[in-house]
């Protein structure tokens, strides 16, 4: 099955909070996300990025989502990671973390693909879940 629609996209600065943390150099941002379309849901997340997010780097993140997905109550994680070469993402993954679903949606299995495209953030889950 396929969701699909589009989202808007918070992003912050985040200070770390440790000695390593700030040892490290890397970028510490939180999500927070409203999805439109068949996943009607709130997420909020974190971010870690290496890099200058524009020509070259690097990032990972999770996410949790909640809301309804085609109708279907519940939540689930999302890990994400992708690099950044030339100003272009490579090897751009979005998936569910597994048994992360909950609610209506537990047993959810999916990834989904981000495009931007205008500064508009659009999705597609392509997902299964148990007995649908």
């Amino acid at each position: 099955m396929h969701a699909t629609g589009n989202f808007d996209v918070k992003i912050q600065p985040q200070t770390p909070d440790n000695p390593q943390a700030r040892a490290s150099g890397f970028g510490r941002l939180s999500l927070d996300k409203q999805f439109h379309g068949d996943l009607d849901a709130t997420s909020q997340g974190e971010m870690l990025a290496a890099g200058d997010g524009t020509t070259s780097g690097a990032y990972v993140a999770l996410e949790k989502v909640s809301g309804k997905l085609h109708g279907r109550s519940g939540s689930f994680v999302l890990v994400h990671r992708a690099l950044m070469v030339g100003g272009t993402p490579r090897e751009w993954t979005v998936t569910v973390v597994p048994e992360s679903g909950t609610g209506e949606l537990a047993g959810l299995d999916g990834a989904m693909t981000i495009t931007i495209v205008d500064g508009k953030h659009g999705y597609d889950l392509s997902y299964t879940l148990p007995g649908h």
